[in-house]
């Protein structure tokens, strides 16, 4: 029952050691890769992102995840990401396969419930963004656009008081 809750220092050390060791490649990789890893999030940087983690995670944990084979994964994961982003500034058609396009949600106040049933949005989320931006009901927006990152865009019609 013991082991459960301490199963010596040599865990402890490899835990700390490895953490130090795979954080700062993890920095360094990231740094090398440029601004665009850190970006707003649009679903396939939050895929990245998250394997990152996990990864992470696994060579932090796992015993039988050699800090050089860790590395090697994280390292793969920011290589990917870089190309993927190299290969959609360069092809439009690329980009469209990897990347949602913005969508209006709302135009000169009248919702658009085709593509808000198609993006599974509702009316209160729409009317949320508008009070954010300093509105009051959906017919002082002038658009509102559901963004590639998962944000909402809003126009208002009028500045807001």
């Amino acid at each position: 029952m013991a082991e459960m809750f301490f199963q010596g220092w040599d865990g402890i050390l490899r835990t700390l050691v490895v953490g130090v060791l795979t954080y700062a490649c993890l920095v360094l990789f990231l740094r090398v890769s440029g601004k665009r890893t850190l970006a707003k999030l649009n679903a396939f940087d939050l895929v990245v992102t998250v394997a990152l983690g996990s990864t992470f995670s696994a060579i932090l944990v796992q015993q039988s995840v050699p800090l050089a084979q860790g590395l090697a994964a994280l390292a793969l994961l920011v290589v990917m990401q870089f190309a993927v982003t190299w290969a959609s500034v360069r092809s439009g058609r690329f980009a469209r396969l990897i990347r949602s396009e913005p969508r209006l949600l709302l135009r000169h106040g009248a919702p658009c419930p085709g593509a808000m049933r198609a993006e599974r949005i509702t009316a209160e989320e729409i009317l949320s963004a508008i009070r954010a931006e300093g509105g009051r009901d959906l017919a002082e927006a002038e658009a509102v656009i559901l963004e590639s990152d998962g944000t909402l865009s809003v126009a208002l019609s009028r500045p807001p008081s």
